[in-house]
C-alpha cells in the first residue's frame, strides 16, 4: 500500500495543522514509535538513548550512527520474531475464525478524487454535460456545490482518511429529501421517484467519463478481499505491516513447516504444556505480578490453568480428517482439569481397537505382459485384479501378441497390510471347458509406504508352462490416511505390549488433536493386533542394544513404568519415526540424533529447537535458527501484542478503506488467535488498543467512537471486576493505564464536543456525534454499576458547547475577515460586513440543526444556549456596527429582518436572549421610522391636494394613488417585520390602522370640498358635460372605501373588537356619507339643466302673450316654408345632455354600485321635476309645444334610464304614472281639438319614433 502522505503538497501539511489544532486535546499527543524492545543479556534496555555529548565531534556521531544501527537491528530481530508466532497462528488456527458479520467499510476518498469531483460537480454547473436536468435539481447541485464540497471542513475530513463516497451521496441525499419534499405535487409524478431520478442524476455526475463496465468489477474484488482473506493473503499482508521481505518468510515458512498441520499441532500442544509448567513454576516460586488485593494471586494461577485447558479443548475439539468414508471419529472424554494436568495411567481414557480402525483406497493399472509365448498369437487374453476379502475386477480383452491394457481398478479396503492378487487368463477353446485358462499369478503385500511407479513382477506359472520368464508390469498405489501419520516396519520390545522382540508392521494413528496410538497389524486384518497410546511417553534416539538380534537403529519410547524399545534397519527409517511420534507426544523435548547434535552445537551437546532437520543448515545459513527455535513461553507477548496491533493499525488506517479505525476482518483474526494462544490479557490488548486509537485521534485521524466505546466499557467492566472475559484478577498496572486513559479519553471527547462541526462535519461520520456523548456519559461514570446523574453529564455537555461557540464564532470571523473590515471600515461598510456575518451565522445555526440536533436530542436546551452564546458573540460585532450608523438611516431594517426570520421560527431561540435584545435595538428605529412616515404621508396629503389636478391616475388621483401606496408599504414593511413580541406587534399594526384611518378621513373631507368647488363652476345648461375631474374626485372615494377595508381592520382580539369596531364604522359611515353628498350635489346639478328646460317651456303657458305670438307665427310661417317640429331642438338638447352625461359617468366612474344609487336618484329627482311642473298647471291646458316636449323627454328618459339598469320599481314610480296619466291625458285632449297638431308623438309605445 502507498502511503497516502508520501505525496502531499503544502496545502495539505497547513490542513493537518489546521486540523490537529482542532482536534489536539490539552494532553495532546506523541509521536510513534516502536515500544521498547527486551532487555538485551547485559541488562541495559535495548532502546535506552546515551548521555548526550558536551559538543558535537566525530567521535559522538559515529556513536550515534552505531547506536541507530543497533536499534534498528534489534527492531528487526524482534519483527522477525513476531512475525514467526504470526506465521504459526495463520497456519494452524484452533480458536479464531474470520468474522463474517463486521460492517463493509467503504473505499475513502483523497484529496486527488475531491477535486476531481469539484471539477465534476462546477462542469455539470457551467453545462458542460450531456446530463438533462431541470432547474429545480440544478439549483440543488449548486447547493451542494457550495455549501458542502466546497467546504474546508469537508477537504480537512478527506485529508484525515474518514470520508468515503457513500457519505457524499448520503449528504446529497438529505439535501435534496427536503427540497423535495417542498415542492408542489405533480400529477402523476411522485416525489419518490424524483428523488430517484435526482440520485440516478447526482451518480451520472459523480462517476463523470469513468468506464462504467469495468468498476463494479473492482469494487466487487476490493470488497471479497475486505470481508475474508487466504492465508496466502494473510501472510502477505502481515509481511507488509512488520516490513518482512520475501526471502525472510520463505526460510520462516520452510524451516517451521506452516503446510504441515502435524507439526503446527505438535508446535501448540507443546506451546501449552509449556504455559502449564511456567504457571506451576510461578506458583512454586511466588512471583506474581502485582494485584489490587493479594487474594489475586492463586486466583491467577488458577486462570491461567483455566485458559490453557480452554485451549487444549479447542485444539481437541478440531475435526481429525477422516480416512474414508466409513471412519468415524470417535470423540473422547476428559476431565476439566485434572486430565490435562495429570498423565497418569488412571486419568487415562485407554482406546478400544475398534477406535484405530482405517480405511485405505487401493489403486491398481495393470500395464502390460511380458514373454507370452504358451498361446497363440491371435488367441484372446485379460487380467483379474483383486484385494483379497473384497471383489474382482476385470481388464478389458486383449489379443496374445499385444497384451497391452493401461486398466485401473480401485478399491476399499480396512487392512493396512493388504493382499493383492493379479491373475492372467486365456478365453477356453474347448467346447466342454467351464472356465478359462489361468496362464500366470502375482501376489503382492503393499503398504502406504510402497512405491507407487509401475513395475515388472515375475508371475507364478502353472507347472510345464513355456512361459518360464512371464513378467507384467504393474502399479499399486495405496493411499495415506490423513489421520495416519506414519507407517513402516520396526522392531519393538515393550513391558507391557509387544513382549517379543520381533519385526512388525506398525502404524502411527491419530485419533483426536490430543489421542495418538502406536499400532501393530498384522496381514488381512483391520484390527491392530496390539496398539499402545502414546500420551505421557517421551520419545529419544538411543544407542543399539547388543542384547536384541534384528534392527541398527535404535530408539525408544519412555514413560513412568514403562519403557518400550523400537529399531529401524536405516537411519532416516528413524528419523521419521521420532519425528513423527515427537509430534504425536506433544514433549517438550526435540531429540535430535547424536552426530547432528554435536555439528549443531559441538560445545553444548544438545539442543532444545523445534527446528526441522530436514531445514536446518538453511535455517543457520540466513541466521533464521534463533526465532524459529525460540521457546514461545518465555517472551513478553504483553509488549509483543501491543507492537503488532500498533503497527496492525498503522496499516489498516492508510490502506484505502474509510475504516474509522476498524480492522478487517482478516486483522481481527490473526489478532484474536494471536491473544488467545500465547495468553494476552484481554484488558491488556484493549488497553492498547485505546491508548493507540486515542493517538490517533489527537493526531487528526477520524476514529469511530463507537469502537472507543466498545474497548472502554471491555476494560472498566473488568477493572470494576464484572469479568467480561472470564478474568477475574485486576493488576495494579491494568488499573493504573485504565485510569490515565480514562483522563486522555474524557479530555479527548469533551475536546471533539467543543469542535464538533468540525470533527463531525455535515454530521459525518453518520452517528458518531452522538456516539461520542454516549461514550462520554460512560466516561463520566465513577464505577460500572452506577450511574451518572443527568445533571453532571448535563453540566460537561454545556461547558464543552459553550467553548463551541466561541471556537465556531471565532472560525466564522476569520473566514469573514471581519475583524480588518470592523476597525477601518465606513459605516456603510461595516453595515454589509454585519449583515453578511449575520447570514453566515445562521447558516451555522441551521446546519446545526440540520445535521447535529439529533445527537444533542436528550438536551435540545443546550444546544439553544450553545446558539445563544454564539449569538451573544456576534450581538458584539453587531451593535458596533449598528452604533456606527447616522441618526435616522433605515439601512439597517435587513439586518433585522434576517435575523428575526431566523429566530422567530426557532422554538427555542425564539424571544430568546439575543432575541430580545435585538428588538430592543430596533424597538426605538422602527417608532422613529413610523413617526418620520406618518409626519411625511400628512405633509404629502396636504401638499398634493393642494396642487392637485385631478387627472385620473389608476383607480383615483395622483395623490390618493400616493397615499393608499405609502400607507400599504408602510404597512408591508411593519408587517414583514413580524415583530415577535406579540404586545409590541399588536400596538405597531393598531398604531398604523388608526393612522390609515385618519389620513383617509382626511383625504375623503378635502376631496368632497373640492368637489363641490368644482360642481359649483360648472354651468346649467344642456351644453353641462361632467367634467373627468369630479370623476376623478368621485374614484378616489371609490377607491377610499376599498382601501379602508385593507389599511383599516385591524385583526384585534374580543376585547378590542368592539371598540374598534365603532372607530373604524366613523371612517366607513363618513366615506358613505361623502359619496351620498357629491351624489346628491351631482343630481341636484343635473337636475338643474332638466330645471332649465321647463322654464323655457313655462312660456308657453296657456294666456300668456309670448304664446299666442309664437302660434300666430308658426302658422303663418307654414304657409310658405317647411317650419321645425316646435319644441323638438329643445328636447333633443336635453336627451343629448342625459345621454353623454350618462356615458360619461358609466365610463370614469369606476364603482357600479354608486353609479346605480346616481341614476336612481337622477331619474327619480327627473320625475318629480316634471311633476310639479304639470302639478302646478294643473288647471291649464298644455301649450302642444310643451306637450310634444315633454312626451319626448319623458319617453326618452324613461327609456334610456332603464338602459342603463334602473330598475323597474323606480322606473315606474307613482311620480312616472302620474307625469304618465296627465301626458296622455293633454295627449287625447289635444287629438281632439286639433288632429295634426302632435304630428306622431305620441306616449304610447313604438319602435317607429326617431332614437
Amino acid at each position: 500500500m502507498l502511503d497516502p502522505s508520501s505525496s502531499e503538497e503544502e496545502s495539505d501539511e497547513v490542513l493537518e495543522e489546521e486540523r490537529r489544532d482542532v482536534l489536539v486535546a490539552a494532553g495532546g499527543g506523541s509521536p510513534r514509535s516502536l515500544p521498547p524492545p527486551p532487555r538485551d543479556p547485559r541488562g541495559r534496555e535495548a532502546g535506552a538513548a546515551r548521555a548526550a555529548s558536551p559538543s558535537p565531534s566525530v567521535l559522538s556521531e559515529g556513536r550515534e550512527e552505531q547506536e541507530r544501527l543497533q536499534r534498528e537491528e534489534r527492531e528487526k530481530r524482534l519483527r522477525l520474531q513476531l512475525y514467526v508466532f504470526i506465521a504459526r497462528c495463520i497456519a494452524h488456527p484452533f480458536n479464531a475464525k474470520q468474522p463474517t458479520d463486521m460492517a463493509r467499510r467503504q473505499q475513502k476518498l483523497n484529496k486527488q478524487q475531491l477535486q476531481i469531483l469539484k471539477e465534476r460537480f462546477q462542469a455539470f454547473l457551467n453545462g458542460e454535460t450531456q446530463i438533462v436536468a431541470d432547474e429545480a435539481f440544478c439549483n440543488a447541485v449548486r447547493s451542494y456545490y457550495e455549501v458542502f464540497l466546497k467546504s474546508d471542513r469537508v477537504a480537512r475530513m478527506v485529508h484525515s482518511g474518514g470520508c468515503s463516497a457513500n457519505d457524499f451521496r448520503d449528504v446529497f441525499k438529505k439535501n435534496i429529501e427536503k427540497r423535495v419534499r417542498s415542492l408542489p405535487e405533480i400529477d402523476g409524478l411522485s416525489k419518490e421517484t424524483v428523488l430517484s431520478s435526482w440520485l440516478a442524476k447526482y451518480d451520472a455526475i459523480y462517476r463523470g467519463e469513468e468506464d462504467f463496465c469495468k468498476q463494479p468489477n473492482r469494487m466487487a474484488l476490493s470488497a471479497v478481499s475486505e470481508l475474508i482473506l487466504s492465508k496466502e493473503q494473510l501472510y502477505e499482508m502481515f509481511q507488509q505491516i512488520l516490513g518482512i521481505k520475501k526471502l525472510e518468510h520463505q526460510l520462516i515458512y520452510n524451516a517451521c513447516q506452516l503446510d504441515n498441520g502435524d507439526e503446527q499441532a505438535a508446535q501448540i500442544r507443546r506451546e501449552l504444556d509449556g504455559r502449564l509448567q511456567l504457571a506451576e513454576q510461578m506458583a512454586r516460586e511466588r512471583k506474581f505480578p502485582k494485584f489490587v488485593t493479594r487474594e489475586m494471586e492463586s486466583m491467577y494461577i488458577e486462570e491461567l490453568r483455566s485458559s490453557v485447558n480452554l485451549l487444549m479443548a479447542n485444539l481437541e475439539s478440531l475435526p481429525v480428517s477422516k480416512g474414508g468414508p466409513e471412519f468415524k471419529l470417535q470423540k473422547l472424554k476428559r476431565s476439566q482439569n485434572s486430565a490435562f494436568l495429570d498423565i497418569g495411567d488412571e486419568n487415562e481414557v485407554q482406546l478400544s481397537k475398534s477406535d484405530v480402525v482405517l480405511s485405505f483406497t487401493l489403486e491398481i493399472v495393470i500395464m502390460e505382459v511380458q514373454g507370452l509365448k504358451s498361446v497363440a498369437p491371435n488367441r484372446i487374453v485379460y487380467c483379474t485384479m483383486e484385494v483379497e476379502g473384497g471383489e474382482k475386477l476385470q481388464t478389458d480383452q486383449a489379443e496374445a501378441s499385444r497384451p497391452q491394457w493401461g486398466t485401473q481398478g480401485d478399491f476399499t479396503t480396512t487392512h493396512p497390510r493388504p493382499v493383492v492378487k493379479v491373475k492372467l487368463f486365456t478365453e477356453s477353446t474347448g467346447v466342454l471347458a467351464l472356465e478359462d485358462k489361468e496362464l500366470g499369478r502375482v501376489v503382492l503385500y503393499p503398504t502406504s509406504n510402497s512405491p507407487k511407479s509401475p513395475d515388472l513382477h515375475k508371475m507364478i506359472v502353472p507347472k510345464n508352462s513355456q512361459d518360464s520368464d512371464l513378467k507384467i508390469k504393474l502399479a499399486v498405489r495405496m493411499d495415506k490416511p490423513p489421520h495416519m501419520k506414519h507407517c513402516g516396519y520396526l522392531y519393538a520390545l515393550g513391558q507391557k505390549v509387544w513382549k517379543r522382540w520381533k519385526k512388525r508392521y506398525f502404524v502411527l494413528v491419530q485419533v483426536s488433536q490430543y489421542t495418538f496410538a502406536m499400532c501393530s497389524y498384522r496381514e488381512k486384518k483391520s484390527e491392530p493386533q496390539e496398539l499402545m497410546q502414546l500420551e505421557g511417553y517421551t520419545v529419544d534416539y538411543t544407542a543399539p542394544h547388543t542384547g536384541l538380534q534384528g534392527g541398527r537403529m535404535f530408539f525408544n519410547a519412555v514413560k513412568e513404568g514403562d519403557t518400550v524399545i523400537f529399531a529401524s534397519d536405516d537411519e532416516q527409517d528413524r528419523i521419521l519415526w521420532v519425528q513423527a511420534m515427537y509430534r504425536a507426544t506433544g514433549q517438550s523435548y526435540k531429540p535430535i540424533p547424536a552426530s547432528q547434535a554435536q555439528k549443531m552445537n559441538p560445545k553444548a551437546g544438545n539442543v532444545n529447537t523445534g527446528i526441522s532437520p530436514l531445514y536446518t543448515d538453511r535455517g543457520q545459513k540466513h541466521g533464521m535458527d534463533e526465532f524459529i527455535s525460540a521457546n514461545p513461553c518465555k517472551f513478553d507477548h504483553a509488549s509483543l501484542f501491543r507492537l503488532l496491533q500498533r503497527q496492525t493499525l498503522d496499516h489498516r488506517l492508510n490502506d484505502s478503506y474509510s475504516c474509522l479505525g476498524w480492522f478487517s476482518p482478516g486483522q481481527v483474526f490473526v489478532l484474536d488467535e494471536y491473544c488467545a494462544r500465547y495468553g494476552v490479557r484481554g484488558c491488556h490488548r484493549h488497553l492498547c488498543y485505546l491508548d493507540e486509537l486515542i493517538e490517533y485521534s489527537e493526531n487528526g485521524s477520524v476514529i469511530d467512537p463507537t469502537l472507543l466505546h466498545y474497548s472502554f466499557a471491555f476494560c472498566a467492566s473488568h477493572v470494576h471486576g464484572n469479568r467480561p472475559d472470564g478474568i477475574g484478577t485486576v493488576s495494579v498496572e491494568e488499573k493504573e493505564r485504565f485510569e490515565e486513559i480514562k483522563d486522555r479519553l474524557s479530555s479527548l471527547l469533551e475536546n471533539q464536543i467543543s469542535h464538533f462541526r468540525y470533527c463531525f462535519p455535515f454530521g459525518r461520520p453518520e452517528g458518531a456525534l452522538k456516539a461520542t456523548l454516549s461514550l462520554l456519559e460512560r466516561v463520566l461514570m465513577k464505577d460500572i454499576a452506577t450511574p451518572i446523574p443527568a445533571e453532571e453529564v448535563k453540566k460537561v455537555v454545556r461547558k464543552c458547547l459553550e467553548k463551541a461557540a466561541l471556537i465556531n464564532y471565532t472560525r466564522l470571523t476569520e473566514y469573514a475577515k471581519i475583524e480588518e473590515t470592523m476597525n477601518q471600515a465606513t459605516p456603510a461598510r461595516k453595515l454589509e460586513e454585519v449583515l453578511h456575518l449575520a447570514e453566515l451565522c445562521i447558516e451555522v445555526l441551521q446546519q446545526n440543526e440540520e445535521h447535529h440536533s439529533e445527537a444533542f436530542a436528550w438536551w435540545p436546551e443546550l444546544l439553544a444556549e450553545h446558539a445563544e452564546k454564539f449569538l451573544s458573540l456576534y450581538s458584539v460585532d453587531m451593535d458596533s456596527a449598528l452604533e456606527a450608523q447616522p441618526q435616522d438611516s433605515w439601512e439597517s431594517f435587513p439586518l433585522f429582518q434576517l435575523l428575526n426570520n431566523a429566530l422567530r421560527s426557532d422554538t427555542f431561540l425564539c424571544n430568546g436572549k439575543f432575541h430580545k435584545h435585538l428588538q430592543e435595538i430596533f424597538v426605538p428605529m422602527v417608532i422613529r421610522y413610523i413617526d418620520l412616515m406618518e409626519s411625511s404621508i400628512a405633509q404629502s396629503i396636504h401638499r398634493g391636494l393642494e396642487q392637485e389636478s385631478w387627472q385620473p391616475v389608476n383607480n383615483g388621483s395622483a395623490t390618493s394613488e400616493d397615499l393608499f401606496w405609502k400607507l400599504d408599504a408602510l404597512q408591508m414593511f411593519v408587517f414583514d417585520l413580524h415583530w415577535p413580541e406579540p404586545e409590541f406587534a399588536h400596538h405597531l399594526e393598531q398604531r398604523l390602522k388608526l393612522m390609515a384611518t385618519d389620513m383617509i378621513e382626511a383625504c375623503v373631507k378635502r376631496t368632497r370640498i373640492a368637489f363641490e368647488l368644482k360642481l359649483q363652476k360648472t354651468n346649467k345648461s344642456t351644453d353641462l358635460r361632467i367634467p373627468p375631474s369630479l370623476c376623478t374626485m368621485f374614484n378616489v372615494l371609490v377607491d377610499a372605501k376599498k382601501q379602508t377595508a385593507k389599511l383599516c381592520i385591524l385583526d384585534g382580539g374580543q376585547e378590542f373588537a368592539s371598540q374598534w369596531q365603532q372607530y373604524h364604522s366613523k371612517i366607513d359611515d363618513l366615506i358613505e356619507e361623502t359619496v351620498k353628498e357629491i351624489i346628491s350635489l351631482l343630481v341636484s346639478k343635473v337636475v338643474s339643466v332638466l330645471e332649465g328646460v321647463l322654464s323655457k317651456l313655462s312660456r308657453y303657458d296657456e294666456g300668456t302673450f309670448f304664446s299666442s305670438l309664437v302660434s300666430f307665427t308658426v302658422k303663418a310661417a307654414a304657409k310658405y316654408v317647411d317650419v321645425p317640429k316646435p319644441g323638438m331642438d329643445l328636447a333633443d338638447t336635453y336627451i343629448m345632455f342625459v345621454r353623454q352625461n350618462q356615458d360619461i359617468l358609466r365610463e370614469k366612474v369606476n364603482e357600479e354600485m354608486y353609479i346605480e344609487k346616481l341614476f336612481d336618484q337622477w331619474y327619480s329627482s327627473s320625475m318629480k321635476v316634471i311633476c310639479m311642473w304639470l302639478a302646478d298647471r294643473l288647471d291649464l291646458q298644455l301649450h302642444i309645444y310643451q306637450l310634444k316636449t315633454l312626451i319626448k323627454i319623458v319617453k326618452k328618459t324613461y327609456r334610456d334610464f332603464r338602459l342603463q339598469g334602473v330598475l323597474e320599481g323606480t322606473l315606474n314610480s307613482k311620480t312616472y304614472d302620474t307625469v304618465h296619466s296627465r301626458l296622455t291625458v293633454e295627449e287625447a285632449t289635444v287629438s281632439v281639438t286639433d288632429a295634426g297638431g302632435l304630428q306622431g308623438i305620441t306616449m304610447k309605445d313604438s319602435d317607429e319614433e326617431e332614437g
